[in-house]
């Protein structure tokens, strides 16, 4: 029985083949990205128009009320002092009232029709974040298997004799370039675009409201979007110092991170209160381990801030000759440390950091009694 041989070239036109296959799978689930991401923000607007609208109606059907109340009060007393009243008098104020029950029927009739629309609209746009998630999701995981497929791995082979790990230390470099550029992706889609976006639909409602409802109206709008715009600024200003504080090569470990908290306290408005303690050395360290430990206590202390709702946050950072201590504790809401959360991506992160450091993080955390994050790193 013969066996058919494969040789190098038919594998590798195998091989582009397959890479052609999935490129062109990876740009349709983009494109199903984009088109979801385009329908969100035409149906935000829509739905930003819709509730306007429902409020004018309701507005609208409390004087619709009034003036009903008072023309039936009238027709009450036509038809009481009957005589005292000419017939056309009589006739008039009868087709008032039809007239204004009718009008009042109509709105309320509409209002139910825009607070159905907005409705159906709300449960759109739910499904359609769940389309764009799985499709975000989807192409990192495409780009990964992509990328392994079309990369070439020989200097890692050099390195790496055993095939099982050259392809386990392959893949784990790619996830890691994929997860942080989706990371980025995501944060500025859901941050700094997302607020823009939401700039350009309130320009255009305060527009809408100055000419239907008068400047001191539009003028809360406007400090509502300054607000947005600060918000924004932050936002862009905490990427970059997520892909790089420069102040870092700088100043060092300590000057930087005084500055991080102090910049972060108070763009919370002094809420949660920030306290910073520093013991020992300021001896500059490594590069790589300056960036470590700044990144192990930004991503502590923004978790403190976004989740825990607390009232006051302790840094305290402390340099040995053989050691560093880094603990970060509030006074917030707790979690169970037990309990396995799903996309719990910034603990994880966590961890791996530390250990590619050869250092220890301890986490203590119960629901209602804040949470201590416990980090040592060995200086040998």
């Amino acid at each position: 029985m013969s066996r058919k041989v494969i040789n190098s070239k038919q594998l590798d036109m195998i091989i582009e083949q397959m890479v052609k296959t999935v490129e062109v799978s990876k740009d349709e689930i983009f494109e199903i990205g984009e088109n979801s991401r385009k329908e969100f923000e035409t149906l935000a607007k829509e739905l930003n128009s819709v509730k306007l609208e429902v409020a004018q109606l309701i507005h609208k059907q409390d004087k619709l009320e009034m003036q009903v109340r008072l023309a039936r009060n009238r027709l009450s007393e036509v038809s009481r002092q009957f005589k005292k009243f000419t017939e056309e008098q009589i006739r008039h104020a009868y087709d008032h009232a039809h007239e204004l029950q009718l009008e009042l029927h109509t709105t309320s009739q509409l209002e139910v029709q825009l607070r159905n629309r907005r409705n159906e609209i709300e449960r759109r746009l739910v499904n359609i974040e769940e389309t764009i998630s799985k499709a975000d999701r989807l192409v990192s995981q495409v780009s990964v298997v992509l990328n392994y497929v079309t990369s070439d791995l020989q200097q890692v082979g050099q390195m790496i004799a055993d095939a099982s790990e050259k392809r386990e230390f392959g893949f784990k470099i790619m996830e890691a370039q994929e997860e942080e550029r989706r990371r980025l992706s995501r944060e500025i889609h859901d941050g700094p675009a997302q607020m823009l976006a939401n700039v350009m639909m309130r320009s255009d409602l305060i527009d809408r409201t100055f000419r239907e409802r008068g400047a001191s109206e539009a003028l809360s709008e406007i400090r509502s979007l300054k607000v947005m715009v600060r918000s924004a600024l932050y936002e862009v200003r905490r990427i970059i110092y997520d892909l790089r504080p420069m102040a870092l090569d700088d100043l060092g470990l300590i000057p930087t991170l005084k500055k991080y908290i102090s910049t972060t306290e108070e763009y919370h408005n002094g809420h949660p209160r920030v306290e910073f303690v520093h013991m020992g050395s300021e001896s500059r360290l490594s590069a790589n381990l300056e960036v470590a430990v700044f990144r192990l206590v930004q991503e502590s202390l923004q978790n403190a801030i976004k989740h825990a709702q607390a009232n006051h946050i302790h840094v305290k950072l402390e340099l040995k000759p053989t050691l560093i201590t880094v603990i970060v504790k509030d006074d917030g809401v707790g979690f169970d440390t037990t309990e396995k959360k799903e996309k719990s991506f910034g603990l994880l992160g966590m961890r791996e950091r530390v250990e590619l450091i050869s250092g220890e993080l301890k986490i203590q955390s119960k629901p209602g009694s804040g949470t201590t994050v416990f980090i040592q790193i060995p200086l040998s």
